[in-house]
């Protein structure tokens, strides 16, 4: 049985997800040793407990050492299954994070699987479920992935409660990916959102965010989005926040974004997510650091070599090529330093879905 150490690089929840999701799709039995421990508190929380948990379902596994705070798991799966799956987080933990962990396994599934999830929709440590849904989904479909993603309700901090709805169909084998051109700009866009707060704040995100992107020669289409508590799609907790997203000629697709917090003015919030664009549209590169980590697990399933050139090269994104190097035996070649725009080329491993023949 493979060992992972769980306080390796990263050592953060990421590692627990995708060393499982691994482990699932391969039918390797793996045990992770010192989960989280750099973290305060150390050890498994509510979110990573509900996404090892649905791993678990969807390949049928036995699992020790699932519980609040446990520092070590073992993982042990044996037949994959499809069907309908229900979480609830009872937290407002990522819901972007769970889907992570989800969306490799479900592909290689033996028939469609529907996952509705209820928890965080827009959190401040992790991808928002509409980058997801327009950065994350579009690029891994044009690998073979066939999955969706639809966002019922919006969750916030503290209490969460929010709804998606994740499908995807079982596919035979991941395409590689070559993304290493960025190509001109071709459509800039976003989303300005607020739940339970007045109209204006949503207005004043989305101008802030124009204006700075206009003194730099990019016009952006941004919509905004003012849900009130007679709309299903309005959040129980207050919250607003701003998306952007550019699509490029090379077919890749950057996204930045920002969360509105009590005392924080709306401009400073739409300016934030601004900046953060303008500085990935400096780097050259089709890939974002919040995609770049979220790709590689991928790319290793693929048949033959992918390629791809990130804006900047992260902890995480190191994290998931040595997991991949571990427990699938993918080989790697990185041409730049972390924090710095860098060029990946990995071999994959042409993983087959044996489950649906």
């Amino acid at each position: 049985m493979v060992e992972i150490k769980g306080d390796m690089l990263e050592g953060g929840g990421q590692l627990l997800r995708i060393s499982t999701a691994i482990s699932a799709i391969m039918k390797n039995p793996l045990t992770i040793t010192n989960i989280r421990a750099n973290r305060k508190p150390p050890g498994l929380r509510a979110q990573h407990l509900n996404a090892v948990k649905a791993i678990g379902r969807l390949t049928s596994a036995e699992i020790e050492g699932l519980t609040i705070g446990s520092n070590q798991i073992k993982f042990t799966p044996k037949i994959s299954v499809g069907g309908n799956l229900k979480i609830d987080i009872q937290t407002a933990g990522s819901t972007s994070l769970i889907l992570q962990a989800l969306m490799p396994v479900m592909a290689f599934s033996p028939e469609p699987v529907s996952l509705e999830l209820s928890g965080g929709t827009n959190n401040s440590k992790a991808p928002a479920i509409d980058y997801v849904q327009n950065v994350v989904m579009p690029i891994i479909n044009k690998m073979g992935y066939q999955g969706s993603v639809d966002l019922l309700k919006r969750g916030f901090y503290p209490r969460g409660m929010g709804r998606i709805i994740a499908s995807c169909n079982p596919i035979e084998k991941l395409k590689p990916i070559i993304l290493t051109e960025m190509g001109n700009p071709v459509k800039l866009w976003g989303l300005a959102y607020s739940c339970r707060l007045p109209s204006h704040i949503s207005e004043r995100m989305a101008k802030s965010a124009q204006k700075l992107l206009a003194q730099e020669g990019y016009d952006a289409m941004i919509i905004t989005e003012s849900l009130k508590e007679c709309d299903n799609k309005c959040s129980i907790d207050p919250g607003c926040g701003i998306i952007l997203f550019s699509s490029l000629s090379s077919g890749g697709i950057l996204g930045s974004d920002a969360l509105g917090k009590l005392g924080k003015p709306a401009e400073k919030v739409g300016e934030e997510a601004a900046s953060q664009m303008l500085h990935s549209l400096e780097q050259s590169a089709p890939i974002d650091r919040f995609l770049s980590d979220q790709l590689i697990i991928y790319a290793a399933l693929a048949d033959n070599k992918s390629e791809i050139k990130v804006t900047e090269l992260t902890l995480h994104t190191l994290t998931c090529i040595e997991l991949c190097k571990q427990l699938l035996g993918t080989t790697f070649e990185i041409y730049g330093r972390i924090g710095e725009p860098s060029h990946i080329i990995c071999n994959g491993i042409g993983v087959c879905n044996k489950n649906i023949f």
